[in-house]
């Protein structure tokens, strides 16, 4: 075990995949000699070459385009897009070819896109998107969102290991403010499976990314109040741990849902529309969301703290159900 931040335990999870399978290959804008947007390639274009770590042309579509047709003949690419936003550009071959593919003819796609996400940073309107829910609701599609350093290296190696596409969301603010201890060795964490960040009995918190510290927080200020808050870190939200979630609502009976992503179409809705379906008799409250406004991500550092949520406004959230 060793600690690593967030950024490191990526690095070192597709370093170790390229080491061991000659098919992992990486692509993307800068990711060999600048290393990367964000410096998670640095060094790999020495270590493994031009051909095993492409500098691709400022076109998200022909990146998208190319690792899907490299993973059709057998090849494991890893594309990376500078900011998850810009990965709407390659909507057409990621959602109507990579996505369908295997149902249309049975081939694999084993396509990873890391897609480096989230706001706090001050990135303004196109660079801080967190756009997983658009991507959950496309069949065949996989979407990955790590909290850990531990996760984010054993989910990115089962992302690798995946014979379906599947978004890596990669939250910009954990990268180098995150830090924990990660295996040395070669491990996996199975896609689809919830992890209890924090074992509760009178509340649940239903989240994922950088959201797990905000609740984390919260939780720990309603420990004052005497209230056992159980935050539930989904990890992976297509697909996603259902049972983990109902286990955990019919464990406490009332349940927030918290994530970073805008309100209306968010992926909290579908995870509220199916307790409200699967336990509805198990509740003692309405399922409460807390999500950012129905609006983009703004630039302005005070604007953009007041559209992604707060401990404030999930300490609030969690009082108001502990008192209903």
């Amino acid at each position: 075990m060793a600690e690593k931040t967030y950024l490191q335990a990526i690095s070192d999870g597709l370093r170790g995949e390229m080491r061991r399978d000659k098919r992992v290959f990486v692509l993307g804008e800068d990711v060999g000699v600048y290393g990367g947007a964000f410096k998670v390639t640095l060094g790999f274009q020495e270590e493994f070459g031009s051909w095993r770590v492409i500098d691709a042309p400022l076109s998200e579509t022909a990146i998208v385009a190319g690792a899907t047709g490299a993973a059709m003949m057998g090849m494991r690419p890893v594309a990376e897009m500078q900011f998850a936003d810009f990965v709407s550009c390659a909507w057409d071959h990621l959602v109507t070819v990579a996505a369908k593919q295997r149902w249309r003819a049975g081939t694999p796609v084993p396509i990873v896109l890391r897609l480096p996400s989230g706001g706090g940073f001050s990135g303004g309107p196109f660079h801080s998107q967190n756009p997983e829910s658009s991507f959950a609701h496309i069949p065949g599609l996989k979407c990955v969102c790590p909290a850990t350093p531990e996760d984010a290296k054993g989910l990115l190696i089962s992302a690798i290991e995946d014979p379906n596409p599947v978004l890596f969301f990669e939250h910009k603010h954990l990268y180098r403010r995150i830090k924990g201890e990660v295996r040395e060795e070669r491990y996996t964490v199975p896609i689809g499976k919830a992890r209890t960040h924090r074992e509760g009995s009178d509340l649940s918190l239903i989240t994922w990314g950088a959201m797990v510290y905000t609740a984390e927080e919260a939780a720990q200020q309603l420990d004052a109040d005497g209230v056992s808050v159980e935050v539930v870190d989904l990890r992976s939200v297509m697909p996603w741990d259902k049972a983990a979630v109902l286990e955990s609502v019919r464990k406490t009976s009332k349940v927030l849902v918290l994530h970073e992503d805008n309100r209306t179409g968010g992926f909290g809705a579908e995870i509220a529309a199916t307790i409200a379906e699967e336990a509805f008799e198990d509740l003692d409250a309405p399922v409460k969301r807390i999500a950012a406004p129905d609006t983009p991500v703004p630039f302005s550092p005070p604007l953009e703290k007041a559209f992604i949520p707060q401990v404030d406004d999930v300490v609030a959230g969690l009082r108001d159900l502990a008192e209903y």
